[in-house]
Parts: structure tokens; C-alpha cells; sequence
């Protein structure tokens, strides 16, 4: 089956894919006739997970330095073991909703996720929103995430879940009524980037709260997932118990040429991936999709750079393309 990949990038404010699993549903379809690498916000939807098994759920920054060519995917041919790190911060009775969480999925899924580690101090976390409206932050301790990593690889753990605390400062009511820019999005992207970088498994945060966020009222449908449990762990563990290694060994696995086309909005044409494709000659689909940037098509033409990239109204749109040219 072909490979494609399908990637909406956090905290840009996308219309389609920027809230809680308002993508899923397009990976889905996309999914029924083609292998598709998704990024974890295309899927991801807090108590629930648009992922299957047609699907490979790769992190950001490995997804950049897949289509740079810089490493491969290796398919898991069974389940990972997935061990989970979370922040010293935490409070005691949402930790233990977390552990339950983790408790329920190996029991009702039979995932494989053996260990947990806590931080040896608290994480960190500070917001940040530049000036065109992307959501990123700060991490003030870095290396506790990394000593808490080490100790679940040594005890075979090949996939990081990943829970950092994030207080109750977050709220923001513009993206709860679906309009606004996710306000975790980016540091979440962040704090993935940075254990993905230093150690080369698959990885993926969750954020926890000092409260639940279970809503007594109705909520605009792109973020209701996010408002019907106290945790966004199962989301993660869904992916991450399916997600392909990363393999620097560019002899074996999925690689970056395999993948027929890159589905991007067509604002976001900035990332490595999408410059790396260009280079690559790997087809680039920009799908009409609004976004708070505005690097589309035209900021190429201004360099040179246009050919290789296919404009789209709609995802299904693209996906007629490629299924009229690939099946």
C-alpha cells in the first residue's frame, strides 16, 4: 500500500486540525486507501484517538528529520512498552487519575506500559505566544525529563509518554469556542522535540491540570473531546503503542522516498519537512486550511521556489488526487 503523510502542526491556529481531534476524522479517510504518517495533533483528542493501524504516529521533530532524510521508520510489529514520566509537580490525586488511566488501558487494551517515573524536581513549564499569534514556552528544567527517560529505557522501554504540569493558567476562551490558537500546543511540541532529539524514541506529552476539566455545559464541538475526561493521556498511549522506532540506519525501515506526497495547510510551507520534500522531490499538497501564518505559496514564488508544491480547496479535494494518481 502507499505511503502518504498528513501533517497539521500545533499551536498555528489551524481551522481544521488546530483543537482536539478535529482532524481525525480526514486522517481517517485518508487512511482507508493509503498508509498515512500522521504527527500526533492530527490525531490526538484527549480521552479519545483518531489513530489506527494504517497509520504511523510520528512525533514532530522525527517527522522533520524523516523527510530530511535524516532517519527512518521502522514499523512496530508488535505492541511498545511504553514507559511514562511525570512531572514532580503533579499534585497527588491528579497523579493518581493519571495511574488510573494507565491502569485502565492495560487492562481494557492489553497495552504493554510497565513502569512510570516522577521527575526529580518539578518540570517547569512557562507559556509563550509570539507575535503572530503561534503558542510555544519554556522549560526550566530540561534534564530531569531526561533522567526520568533514562531510567525507563534501561528498563527496556521504547516509547516516552510524557506528563508535565500545567497548573490552571491555561485557559483560553477564544480556542474553547474554536476560534483561538491552542495555548499548550506549542510548549507540548517543545517538550516532545527535546526527548525525541536527545534519545531517538517515540515520545509524545499529555498535559495535567491542578483540576478536571470534565464540562457541565456545552462546548464547541473542534474541543469537546478535551472536556469529557480529567486526563488527555489515553490519546497519547494510543499512538504511542503503535508508533514506528526511529532508525538512523538508513538500510532498513520506511524512508523519506517511500512517502508519495506531504498534506500541509498551505500557510504552514515553512517547516524542514515541507523544504525537505521540495528538495527531495517529494509532492507537496497545500490544502486551503487557515492558519495565524501566512507562509503559502506565494512566499515561494517570491524565492523561486514553487514547482513540486499542488494547491488544494479542500482535503477532499487532495484526496481525490492522490487516490486518481496513486491507486
Amino acid at each position: 500500500m502507499d505511503i502518504v503523510a498528513l501533517s497539521i502542526p500545533t499551536g498555528i491556529g489551524a481551522e481544521i486540525g488546530g483543537f482536539a481531534g478535529d482532524a481525525g476524522a480526514i486522517a481517517r479517510e485518508f487512511s482507508k486507501y493509503f498508509k498515512v504518517i500522521v504527527n500526533p495533533n492530527t490525531v490526538n483528542a484527549g480521552i479519545l484517538s483518531a489513530i489506527n493501524d494504517n497509520m504511523y504516529y510520528v512525533e514532530g521533530y522525527a517527522f522533520d528529520e524523516f523527510f530530511a532524510g535524516n532517519l527512518n521508520l521502522t514499523p512496530a510489529k508488535k505492541q511498545n512498552k511504553i514507559g511514562v514520566i511525570f512531572d514532580k509537580q503533579i499534585p497527588d490525586d491528579i497523579l493518581n487519575i493519571h495511574i488510573n488511566t494507565i491502569n485502565a488501558l492495560k487492562i481494557v487494551k492489553g497495552y504493554d506500559i510497565p513502569y512510570f517515573e516522577i521527575t526529580d524536581k518539578n518540570v517547569g513549564i512557562s507559556l509563550i505566544k509570539d507575535e503572530t499569534g503561534v503558542s510555544s514556552g519554556r522549560i526550566e528544567n530540561e534534564n530531569t525529563l531526561l533522567r526520568a527517560a533514562g531510567e525507563l529505557i534501561k528498563k527496556g522501554c521504547n516509547a516516552l509518554a510524557v506528563v508535565c504540569f500545567f497548573g490552571d493558567e491555561c485557559e483560553d476562551e477564544s480556542y474553547n469556542e474554536g476560534v483561538g490558537v491552542d495555548p499548550i500546543g506549542g510548549i507540548e511540541a517543545v517538550i516532545s522535540h527535546y526527548l525525541v532529539k536527545k534519545l531517538m524514541f517515540p515520545a509524545a506529552h499529555s498535559p495535567a491540570f491542578s483540576g478536571l476539566d470534565i464540562a457541565y455545559k456545552k462546548v464547541n464541538p473542534k474541543v469537546a473531546s478535551e472536556f469529557i475526561s480529567s486526563t488527555y493521556l489515553p490519546c497519547i498511549l494510543d499512538g504511542l503503542n503503535i508508533a514506528p522506532q526511529l532508525s538512523i540506519n538508513k538500510k532498513e525501515g520506511v524512508k523519506n522516498t517511500d512517502a508519495k506526497c506531504l498534506i500541509v495547510p498551505d500557510g504552514a510551507l515553512g517547516s524542514k519537512a515541507v523544504l525537505s520534500c521540495i528538495k527531495n522531490e517529494i509532492e507537496v499538497c497545500a490544502v486551503k486550511n487557515n492558519v495565524v501564518l501566512s507562509i503559502d505559496c506565494n512566499k515561494f514564488k517570491n524565492n523561486g521556489i514553487i514547482k513540486g508544491i499542488t494547491k488544494f480547496s479542500s482535503y477532499q479535494e487532495c484526496l481525490n488526487f492522490i487516490r486518481n494518481k496513486y491507486e
